[in-house]
């Protein structure tokens, strides 16, 4: 499995908040003794007290300091990710572009270290642009996505000089157009296709259905339409296509399911329209473990099973190979990231279930409430002592759906613990709300034993900044 090719390179750990059998071996087998090994960051371990540390941070230390609830994030586990990808796809397709898909956590730290990896980006909104630019993320390495970009962040992107963008419906394609003309570039773009195939994850994260709010259907015809009125566009330099199917996608099926339809499509639209297939795109999806007895496919597997149908695909058309790009978000940071709460109220109904309150919940992570989401749950003073109680973690928020783990096993918790969440990096955050006016936690990166706030906790003042008629 991935997670154990991750192991296997545990950096070194040092002081400050020094942790236990600092050399890599005798951390492998401390590892072996928290249950949720294969999910937490590839730092995880224990502290001198025996209690959870990352990065070579104890954790409560790190509560102590920054407040909870918290997030955390391994910059070794975030690297070793990038480079784990990096390595695995150009080993089976040297010329893979691996774009990180920040729509999953952006925030300009993180966007340093994934230029330094030598990754590119892809951002879907004004928003996310203004965190590439704050970083100064080369322009060149950019792809800006989303189905219905605004003129004011096309005009912004076009003005940062970014290398592509990938349209996604036909009134996009006539307003970059114009755009384009009114700044005088003649911009790079790729098409969004739909392939109508189904990845087999959630409803609401399928994507690449005939369902979908995205991209141009290839069984509808609208895909030719849509490469017919791109090719016919003065400022518009059609490049490539793309598709995503969804995710997180445990299967590897569906990709060159995909791909060999997609390509096959490409070829034809060569033949009618003249489309020279530079670059292809087959998006992302690619799975991470939230729990430890779902894991996903080693990395390795998804690029070999990619690059084998996308050269299969093209000696079977006659295409020529194009420059490939993968799309990641989930799986570069959601293993790197951990949440800490603080538990708070414990309420047992015999017989029925026994729900353990902490301070934060569906306003930092909604995804439990949206998608059913699973994640396991740490005892973070004593990660190895006996689960023995089957409860519910709840968060603060006055809906009855706002779970954030539902019968898990823990010891039996006391009020003022820590909980935490594993493989927490990726959306949580993206997708947190003020909802009762409830301010977001602070965010971490640590590393080596050292750690740097890389997001403030909110304050009340910060939630009445954009009110008026306050006198």
């Amino acid at each position: 499995m991935q997670s154990r090719a991750y192991a296997s390179r545990l950096p070194r750990l040092a002081s400050p908040h020094r942790v236990a059998n600092s050399e890599p071996s005798d951390q492998k087998t401390v590892m072996s003794r928290i249950p949720e090994a294969e999910i937490l960051p590839i730092t995880a371990n224990l502290s001198d007290s025996g209690r959870l540390a990352i990065g070579g941070c104890d954790v409560r230390d790190l509560v102590e300091q920054y407040g909870s609830p918290l997030y955390i994030y391994d910059e070794a586990t975030l690297r070793d990710v990038c480079r784990d990808f990096v390595g695995s796809f150009t080993a089976e397709y040297p010329n893979t572009h691996i774009e990180y898909s920040s729509k999953a956590f952006a925030n300009p730290a993180v966007s340093k270290i994934i230029e330094e990896e030598g990754l590119d980006m892809d951002v879907v909104t004004g928003g996310e642009l203004a965190v590439a630019i704050a970083a100064d993320f080369p322009a060149e390495r950019m792809n800006f996505h989303g189905n219905n970009k605004g003129r004011e962040e096309l005009v912004e992107a076009l003005r940062y000089g970014i290398g592509l963008i990938t349209l996604d419906s036909f009134a996009e394609i006539e307003l970059l157009n114009e755009v384009a003309g009114e700044l005088g570039v003649k911009q790079q773009v790729m098409l969004r296709l739909s392939p109508s195939i189904d990845p087999h994850t959630h409803m609401l994260t399928s994507t690449g259905i005939l369902d979908s709010k995205f991209g141009f259907s290839i069984e509808t015809g609208d895909a030719e339409v849509a490469v017919k009125q791109a090719l016919e566009q003065d400022n518009l330099d059609v490049v490539g296509v793309h598709f995503h199917l969804g995710s997180p996608i445990f299967e590897l099926e569906p990709y060159s399911e995909a791909i060999d339809y997609v390509l096959k499509f490409s070829a034809d639209m060569r033949d009618k329209y003249g489309l020279d297939l530079k670059r292809f795109s087959p998006g992302g999806g690619f799975a991470i473990g939230y729990v430890s007895d779902t894991l996903p496919p080693a990395m390795s597997d998804y690029a070999k099973e990619i690059a084998v149908a996308i050269r299969k695909g093209c000696d079977t058309y006659g295409l020529d190979e194009p420059i490939v790009s993968v799309e990641p978000g989930r799986a570069i940071v959601g293993r790197a990231g951990v949440a800490v709460y603080t538990v708070g109220g414990i309420k047992t109904i015999p017989d029925v279930r026994t729900y353990v309150s902490v301070d934060g919940g569906m306003g930092d992570n909604i995804r439990p409430a949206l998608y059913d989401s699973e994640y396991a749950v740490v005892p973070v003073d004593r990660p190895n002592a006996v689960r023995n109680q089957i409860v519910t973690v709840a968060g603060k928020f006055c809906e009855s759906g706002d779970v954030l783990a539902r019968d898990v096993d823990l010891p039996e918790v006391e009020t003022g613990e820590l909980l935490a969440l594993p493989a927490s990096g990726a959306y949580c955050l993206m997708m947190a709300s003020n909802y009762n006016m409830q301010t977001r936690p602070a965010v971490v990166m640590v590393n080596d034993g050292e750690a740097r706030l890389i997001r403030r906790r909110e304050t009340y003042s910060d939630l009445l900044a954009s009110s008026l008629d306050l006198d």
